[in-house]
């Protein structure tokens, strides 16, 4: 959320939505016989529609004070926009900042009853995205355990495969904010890690799709006692084969981190998955 605020022009502040399965319908943007493009709302057959899920949010700060509303809401596409003033829009990216809920009133300003109400509420993480989940290195279940699912993040490609690090798993994380010197240090150091495992890994991805192992998982130790890997799949540590690529790529990198490191201790365990270049990858497969 803060990335999305940092990067957002003074006027709009844009997300995309994941998927929500409390909503009993979505909105859809179809191209109908007569090649027009329209919102539609795919429900459940026979059941009332009470939650509409969308793909996107836009709020847009360009709704002038003169305008005569406090603020408009719209389906656009397959997504809500909603328009308020400048300084509405200076109170809810502050609201945001301090992970405060925040309420914006639609309708005109003179109106009795207001038509509507855009509430932001900050909630509890949502525990059951990693329902089933288990680590390719031991078998442990994942599920609970803080993780983020990585969009962007790390790409190899060899021998007609692709490897793409998909999701961090913190398994120690009490005192991860205090660990390193600046939270930025944390960020830098998965990704370098990632980066040096996919990296040391892209020679073999031919041999690795040949025995079946298309997930990977990568757990780093870094504590003031122990300072280490162990990289796995389907339950069982890599083959010896692999390892003395991944003991020269990884092993400065984690030490480097450990030199970082301040008290407290960091235990991460990152997920990679790697398919056919030609293969169709998006968002859904990638993280699951």
């Amino acid at each position: 959320m803060m990335k999305a605020i940092n990067k957002s022009n003074e006027h709009v502040l844009a997300g995309g939505a994941c998927f929500n399965e409390k909503a009993d319908s979505y909105l859809v943007y179809v191209q109908n016989d007569d090649r027009n493009d329209q919102t539609q709302a795919i429900s459940i057959h026979n059941q009332p529609r009470k939650v509409t899920g969308a793909s996107f949010f836009v709020f847009s700060g360009t709704l002038k004070s003169s305008s005569g509303y406090l603020a408009k809401s719209s389906i656009m596409e397959d997504g809500v926009m909603v328009q308020i003033t400048a300084e509405n829009m200076d109170s809810l990216k502050q609201a945001l900042r301090e992970m405060k809920d925040f309420s914006i009133t639609c309708g005109k300003a003179d109106a009795e009853d207001p038509q509507e109400h855009i509430h932001i509420q900050w909630v509890d993480d949502d525990k059951n995205v990693s329902k089933g989940v288990v680590s390719p290195i031991d078998g442990k279940s994942m599920e609970t355990i803080t993780h983020v699912k990585i969009f962007h993040g790390s790409e190899c490609k060899a021998n007609g495969k692709v490897i793409r690090w998909t999701e961090v798993f913190f398994l120690e994380n009490d005192d991860q904010h205090n660990c390193l010197s600046d939270p930025a240090d944390h960020s830098r150091l998965t990704e370098h890690v990632t980066k040096a495992f996919c990296l040391a890994l892209c020679p073999h991805l031919k041999l690795l799709k040949e025995d079946g192992m298309t997930k990977l998982g990568l757990r780093v130790t870094l504590d003031s006692d122990q300072v280490g890997y162990q990289a796995g799949r389907n339950g069982q540590h890599l083959p010896s084969q692999y390892m003395n690529d991944l003991d020269s790529a990884l092993v400065p990198v984690i030490h480097g981190g450990a030199c970082q490191l301040s008290e407290g201790s960091v235990v991460m365990e990152l997920i990679v998955i790697f398919k056919s270049c030609h293969s169709h990858l998006n968002h859904q497969q990638l993280a699951s």
